[in-house]
């Protein structure tokens, strides 16, 4: 090596002429003849140096490197490796790579070469491989350096397993699979840790290699196998053991369970679009998980899942069934981010209960540290990963054409056909809406720009304030049924009517600010509200007294419409004495006289944290959340249990609220524990779920209306759809506005049915867990023991709210299950055309039933008006699922025949006029006396349909007995004279007390057909043998009766259907006989006897004053005698 320098450069000079020839290896020696330094020439051949020039020759102008790996002498067991650049590099780059990659490094050293005036550099190693390397660096030069220039130029993880490249042979994308898996395998919340599963791949890298050859061979592209039977009887199978017989190798358990989760986890993906990438530019990984085959996975389990790898970014999608939506979240949580999304996700199951899909959430997470990039820069970056997320869903997405559904290219499918996708905006997300869409008709989606709901052709949800509006509703409803409350004590001070927060002033306490969305427009619905403090991330606003509410109002509104606004922008001469806008990150914030009264305080200063906490526990109407983040927990719960670490030092006991509403614009402000603790305590809340299910209910119908439209505009029955889909946006807005309405007050029915028998709802909940469509520890709804050893066996509103949405999403099953099914029949295309705008839906009324989700939009809305209106208590009905949907047609027929719409909206009109209790009285009053139809017809194993010839009959037949109760009723009536005394308008009192009279109804309908007589006539008979037997003394015992469970219930409500049965039969008997009274009939030789029984028992029973059910068996038993023929 030490040879004199023109000696070295003559060599040089020979070795490239004759190598590349004289002229080319001359020109080339001669741009290189001074350009090396003399320590290169002196460690360099010219033989090596040749390569090293040819190298830098290729030196891309960009930043990146070229590498060579240069062999000394074959008996030599060391190598060098050469990396070119055009800038000098510091040791520590290269390092990592190197001991990642499993070599060792000996020495190295940098030289400079001067060419042509410009320095470029070589950074040479000597390596060498570590202990246990067995593949030759020759045969893997190739799969070396590209795998060290990926890691060199960002493109691959630096880390640990690409040792698997030396140890095995394996390429960097083959290595980069088992990577996704590993990454996806962290986030499914075991203790399992990445240096865990690293040591079981290097430890076992026979493993290691069988795991990615079985995923090979299962989504390797071959025509020969589109059959996935055929795929695994001649692919797969044989690697499959090969696979299990080496990890019956293992010998550490550890490594052994690791490594077959991972084999699991191989197993359970249904589609992977690693062949669709491998050799593309943008290349990354995505693989679609079958969640419910996952062994270890932990509850609640999504149906399936999509997992997103790339090395700037992960994401996923979680969607629990196969139509299913939910926003896509932006998320700052690296190393539990499906976690977030699973929680978010089991929220929007429940928020999704209203609408056809069932709940989906997605999320991505940016693996760049933001902190060290410029906020443009790093929404660039965002924009970039979510960009990755979205063609990760679209590559394993079937799509629609031409009415069939076509399978993505390239991709091995092992599940069944799933072309329905569809996103929404979501924290971090909100402008993204057009990117998806792009995306979208780049892959030419069918659902084109619905995919994304949002964007510039979609609805705008925050200029709009749809969210906002329909918490509000919810909202609303709390105050009305609560009395007015005395504003500067913070103390409620019932009255009859309740509080209209529309009209009068009421205090709050707001997490956001006035430039969020939800937050925002919340604040602006009402220009009563007394803001009293409210914090973001950044600032805490604090104005204790506030006198002004216009002018507060009109403040609000100003930094509402001011781009990126916030706190510290508030004019600071309209905030109350004691009061200001300070830095949440404050570590000393005065505490004024005014404050310190408030709160009930003495501290002269906190730091901001510890106020944020007393303003949460501060007195209060209204607490309200508009902000990310879960800042109430139970005081059972620690706040690891939580999940939110960013906001642990804020978060406060639900036992220690002092607010008396609590409105949930945003997800997760409460932990479904500190609902129920909160509500336990007397706080009126729903769940996030029903408060802010406005967005969730706009997006869908947006998704539905443009998915009609389209098919309109490729009929050719409209040109451009834009302007009819605009122009309908408020007529959607009043619709969604109505779910909410219709679902909190369902929740508000659903407390006194509670009240009447919580024993139905549990055992309706056991009912539903048994079928799979609920789980009480994801829910958090308490064993039955625990709800029944509390004070009067309350279930709490937020427990009710989940117990309704279950309920929901099962009778919609069961409508969809309905095979070929009520949902085909005519009568239910009003359904389809209630969900669309009146203008769409008169218009197209006949293209309706054609939309592809038409099936589910029915089931959807049929199942939700009943629950909304009869509660989840229907379901119990019938013991045998299978009837549901009868029962359910044999509601709806009745509702119809009673015209229930309108009473219900009657009733609704007397909001804030009377009290809402009473307003609910008659709302239960037409409930139960729809629910006593149905028992009735459950009873007799009638099925009745609303066919217009049932619906003309019953209809004809109440006209009749509506006139006869007038005539005969209506001025003697005592109801009637109490729901005038209690405010209600004269129709609508006249009308529910004829309701009220109501009760065996279609039971005398059914005589008068089946005697041939007229209905007055049989009803004027009814009521007589009624008053004669004295059963109206005998119901109105049954009523006091305590019912413990859902069996007894059982029991009564068969009681009082035989005795039904029995006047039925009795009034055949009186009208055989010709008797002309009920008296005459019993005072017949053949009947003495029987009746003077029936006496004995009913006196015996009356002075007994029985305590259970027992006796009034017996006498129903005796009363069944008289129509029998026993003696």
């Amino acid at each position: 090596m030490n040879r004199p320098i023109k000696t070295w450069s003559r060599a040089l000079q020979l070795i490239a002429e004759r190598a590349l020839g004289k002229q080319a290896g001359h020109q080339l020696w001669k741009k290189y003849q001074s350009a090396f330094p003399a320590e290169y020439q002196s460690l360099v051949s010219p033989r090596y140096a040749l390569k090293d020039m040819l190298y830098l020759e290729q030196i891309p102008a960009s930043n990146s490197q070229c590498i060579s790996l240069l062999n000394p002498g074959k008996k030599i067991d060391y190598y060098r490796l050469h990396f070119y650049s055009r800038q000098p590099r510091y040791l520590d780059e290269y390092i990592p790579v190197l001991e990642n990659m499993h070599l060792r490094v000996m020495d190295q050293v940098q030289f400079p070469v001067t060419v042509d005036g410009v320095t470029l550099f070589i950074k040479s190693f000597t390596i060498k491989g570590a202990k246990n390397h067995v593949v030759s660096f020759s045969k893997l030069r190739s799969r070396m350096l590209e795998t060290i220039r990926v890691m060199m130029d960002g493109k691959v993880e630096n880390d640990a397993l690409n040792k698997l490249c030396v140890i095995t042979g394996m390429a960097w994308q083959e290595i980069d699979v088992l990577r996704a898996y590993r990454n996806y395998y962290l986030q499914l919340g075991h203790r399992t840790t990445r240096v865990s599963v690293h040591h079981a791949l290097l430890n076992n890298p026979q493993v290691a290699l069988c795991l990615f050859n079985y995923f090979e061979a299962r989504f390797r592209p071959n025509p020969d196998w589109d059959d996935p039977v055929i795929r695994e009887e001649q692919a797969s199978f044989s690697l499959r053991l090969q696979l299990l017989e080496s990890i019956a190798t293992v010998s550490d358990i550890n490594d052994d369970r690791i490594l077959r989760t991972l084999f699991n986890l191989i197993d359970a993906t249904m589609r992977c679009n690693f062949h669709l990438r491998r050799s593309l530019s943008d290349y990354f990984i995505a693989f679609k998980i079958n969640s419910l085959g996952i062994i270890d996975m932990p509850a609640p389990k999504p149906q399936n899942e999509i997992y997103v790898h790339a090395v700037d970014m992960e994401g996923i999608h979680l969607r629990s069934g196969k139509i299913s939506r939910g926003g896509i979240r932006w998320s700052d949580r690296p190393d539990d981010f499906r976690t977030e999304i699973l929680g978010l996700m089991q929220t929007q199951i429940s928020k999704n209960s209203l609408i056809v899909p069932t709940g989906a959430k997605g999320g991505f997470v940016v693996k760049k540290n933001g902190s060290k990039l410029s906020s443009l820069r790093f929404k660039e970056v965002g924009k970039k990963a979510y960009l990755i997320l979205i063609h990760g869903l679209l590559d394993l997405t079937d799509n629609y054409l031409d009415d069939q559904v076509v399978k993505p290219q390239n991709i091995v499918c092992y599940d069944d056909p799933d072309p329905y996708l569809v996103v929404a905006a979501d924290k971090g997300t909100a402008q993204f809406s057009d990117i998806a869409n792009a995306v979208s008709a780049e892959y030419q989606f069918w659902l084109g720009d619905a995919f994304a709901s949002g964007g510039s052709r979609g609805y705008d949800h925050k200029a709009l304030g749809i969210t906002a509006r329909g918490a509000w509703e919810c909202i609303k409803r709390h105050f009305r049924e609560l009395g007015k409350a005395s504003v500067s004590a913070h103390v409620p001070h019932l009255r009859p009517v309740g509080k209209d927060i529309q009209s009068e002033a009421f205090t709050v306490v707001g997490i956001g600010s006035m430039d969020g969305d939800v937050f925002g427009n919340a604040m602006l619905l009402s220009p009563y509200i007394r803001l009293l403090a409210a914090f973001s991330g950044q600032h805490i606003f604090i104005d204790p007294n506030p006198s002004d509410t216009k002018a507060a109002f009109n403040e609000r509104k100003r930094l509402f419409e001011l781009p990126g606004s916030s706190w510290n922008d508030y004019d600071r001469t309209l905030i109350s004495a004691g009061g200001g806008v300070y830095p949440r990150s404050s570590k000393d914030i005065p505490v004024s006289a005014e404050l310190k009264k408030w709160l009930g305080i003495r501290y002269k200063s906190l730091d901001g944290e510890s106020l944020i906490r007393y303003l949460l526990t501060a007195p209060m109407e209204l607490l309200w959340l508009g902000g990310i983040g879960t800042y109430v927990k139970a005081s059972t719960e620690k706040h690891e249990d939580v999940g939110d670490r960013a906001n642990d030092n804020v978060r406060v006991d639900a036992a220690d609220l002092r607010a008396i509403v609590v409105g949930e614009g945003a997800n997760l402000g409460f932990t479904q524990k500190a609902r129920i603790e909160y509500s336990l305590k007397g706080g009126r809340i729903n769940t996030d779920a029903v408060d802010n299910s406005a967005g969730v209910d706009t997006s869908d119908h947006e998704v539905n209306l443009k998915i009609f439209l389209v098919g309109l505009q490729k009929k050719k029955l409209i040109t451009d759809y834009q302007p009819l889909f605009i122009s309908m946006t408020q007529d959607v807005c009043r619709l969604v506005l109505a779910d909410n309405i219709a679902q909190s007050l369902c929740l508000s029915l659903e407390q006194w049915r509670c009240e009447e028998n919580a024993a139905v709802y549990l055992q309706l909940a056991e009912r539903l867990e048994a079928a799979g469509s609920f789980d009480r520890a994801v829910e958090c709804f308490p064993p039955t023991k625990e709800i029944m050893s509390r004070p009067g066996q309350v279930i709490t509103r937020p427990e009710l709210a989940v117990l309704m949405a279950a309920s929901k999403m099962y009778l919609t099953q069961l409508m969809q299950d309905d095979q070929p099914g009520l949902l085909q029949e005519e009568y239910f295309n009003r359904y389809l055309q209630a969900y669309f705008p009146e203008q769409l839906s008169k218009q197209f009324a006949d293209y309706l039933p054609a939309h592809p989700l038409a099936r589910e939009i029915k089931a959807t809305l049929i199942s939700n008006k009943l629950i909304n209106q009869a509660g989840s208590s229907f379901l119990s009905l019938d013991s045998d699922s299978k009837n549901i949907p009868h029962h359910v047609t044999c509601y709806l027929t009745f509702d119809q025949v009673l015209d229930g719409d309108a009473l219900r909206q009657a009733i609704s009109a007397l909001d804030n006029k009377v009290a809402a209790d009473q307003q609910y009285r008659l709302l239960m009053l037409l409930e139960n006396t729809l629910i006593g139809f149905c028992r009735w017809a459950l009873m007799q194993g009638r099925k009745i349909r609303p066919t217009e010839q049932t619906v003309t009959c019953y209809t004809r037949h109440l006209k009749d007995y509506e006139q006869y109760f007038k005539n005969e009723y209506a001025e003697s009536d005592e109801q009637l004279a109490q729901y005038r005394q209690d405010g209600i308008p004269d129709q609508l009192a006249l009308n529910m007390a004829f309701i009220s009279s109501l009760t065996d109804f279609p039971l005398i309908v059914s005589l008068a057909v089946e005697n041939g007589q007229n209905f007055v006539t049989i009803l004027k008979l009814f009521n007589e043998i009624i008053r004669y037997l004295e059963l109206d003394e005998v119901n109105d015992q049954l009523a006091k009766m305590p019912i413990h469970d859902y069996w007894e219930q059982n029991v009564l409500n068969e009681l009082q259907e035989d005795m039904k049965r029995v006047i039925g039969l009795i009034i055949k008997g009186i009208l055989a006989s010709k008797a002309l009274t009920c008296a005459d009939y019993f005072d017949r030789p053949d009947q003495k006897h029987k009746i003077n029984r029936y006496w004995r028992l009913y006196q015996e029973i009356n002075n007994a004053l029985p305590v259970n059910l027992f006796p009034y068996i017996t006498l129903t038993k005796e009363l069944g005698h008289l129509v029998d023929g026993s003696l």
